[in-house]
């Protein structure tokens, strides 16, 4: 397909988006599966269109004045692929599977935009709703910080030192531009893709076969390893998911002690019995019912919290979620985050720690909650964050926001997805 077919059918697929209100993922597949002719580039070509849409849907719609489909993936070619009207308007010239060229209204509205002069919620690539929200979060750079959401992320690996070191699992990916990641002490990265690119598939190498590495954000990895666990522990990941977390804490506690991974949602935690037996994690035991719980009250070194949350530190990755976002899931999740953390609490022994994560950049996510669990359990203090961060991360002070609450990450200063990160430790 050339550019114009990829481009018609974007504007589909955005269009089907918005009328239906689905996940894009959703819609892709459906397209890609009723469109049997589109090779692999064209579907990655296409996904990226859908995808640069979502992520600068509010600047891509201001350039053009519209919401419309058309315009958004319009707006995605000239933001993201370094696409001139004109040359896009050349392009399309003639081509019968294209959609038409832009015409002298879409063009007179372009030439009048210059996106330095667009409404701060514009520049941010936020709905007007948030953006009081990150403005709280960030001060004056909330602006840069919703830009940083909405760019393209890079595809993160851990490596997993149980079954392999970094020098050779980058031997293994050798061609895909993998290279060492700023802060995660086992992570690499592979950079952005540009224009119609698209990641290499890195699961179908033998060495993730094998269990040498796992795909996990830096910011995830990061958050792990401020845990603190480490061989002897006894751990409990409260809300384990798929196993991530799970899964990099076992390997810093390298096979010693005890995980216990446990989510109130059992289907989960269907993936993490495949990752265990790839990876040879053993000090890991599922306990996915409540009841198994009850012996490990007040036994725990940790009691790890991944709560929860809008995920609005993911929006580069599932940018349509930012769109489908509203104050009552935001409310919901806040009860979530609330019961979960006294839940959790009774587990943490005396001198242990509980630590709460979330992939969200919202205070009323993140501060407001540590300082809210607090006052509610006195025998919890939050630990000293800025020394955390210096001892496991020298050189890089600049690389995180750091309160006595916690700490958070984000695309625009620290490179990862956006996170925040609180230990509290628990009176003796």
């Amino acid at each position: 397909m050339r550019l114009g077919g990829r481009l018609a059918a974007a504007i589909e697929i955005l269009d089907d988006i918005d009328r239906r209100h689905r996940p894009a993922a959703d819609v892709l597949k459906d397209w890609g599966l009723s469109h049997r002719f589109a090779g692999a580039g064209d579907r990655a070509a296409i996904g990226n269109i859908v995808y640069d849409a979502l992520r600068r849907k509010r600047s891509a719609g201001w350039l053009l004045d519209s919401d419309a489909g058309r315009a958004l993936a319009f707006g995605a070619l000239l933001l993201e692929w370094d696409q001139s009207a004109e040359a896009l308007n050349a392009t399309l010239e003639g081509d019968r599977f294209g959609p038409s060229p832009l015409d002298a209204g879409e063009l007179a509205v372009l030439a009048q935009r210059d996106l330095r002069t667009a409404p701060d919620a514009v520049r941010a690539d936020c709905p007007d709703w948030c953006a009081a929200l990150l403005e709280r979060s960030y001060g004056e750079d909330w602006v840069a910080e919703g830009a940083g959401l909405a760019t393209r992320p890079p595809l993160d690996i851990r490596v997993n030192t149980l079954r392999a070191d970094r020098d050779k699992v980058l031997a293994e990916l050798a061609g895909t531009g993998a290279e060492r990641t700023r802060l995660a002490h086992q992570g690499l990265r592979i950079p952005p893709i540009d224009g119609s690119g698209r990641h290499p598939n890195v699961q179908a190498e033998p060495a993730f076969q094998k269990g040498w590495f796992e795909i996990q954000d830096e910011g995830s990895q990061v958050a792990a390893e401020l845990a603190g666990a480490k061989p002897g522990m006894q751990v409990l990941d409260y809300c384990a998911g798929a196993g991530g977390k799970t899964l990099a804490l076992s390997a810093l506690m390298d096979n010693q002690g005890q995980i216990f991974a446990h989510d109130s949602e059992k289907q989960r935690l269907a993936p993490i019995f495949d990752r265990l037996r790839r990876s040879e994690n053993r000090n890991v035991q599922v306990a996915a019912k409540p009841s198994e719980l009850a012996p490990l009250e007040g036994r725990m070194d940790i009691v790890l919290v991944d709560a929860p949350c809008t995920g609005s530190g993911t929006w580069r990755r599932r940018p349509d979620a930012k769109w489908r976002l509203a104050q009552k899931q935001l409310d919901v999740r806040k009860g979530e985050q609330r019961a979960i953390l006294d839940a959790a609490s009774a587990y943490v022994k005396p001198g242990g720690l509980l630590v709460y994560v979330t992939c969200s950049v919202f205070d009323e996510e993140n501060g407001d909650q540590i300082s809210a669990f607090a006052e509610r359990s006195p025998s919890f203090k939050p630990v000293d964050h800025a020394a955390r961060w210096d001892e496991l991360f020298p050189g890089h002070a600049d690389a995180a926001r750091v309160t006595s609450l916690g700490l958070s990450l984000s695309p625009a200063k620290s490179g990862t997805d956006g996170f925040f990160f609180s230990a509290m430790r628990r009176a003796g």
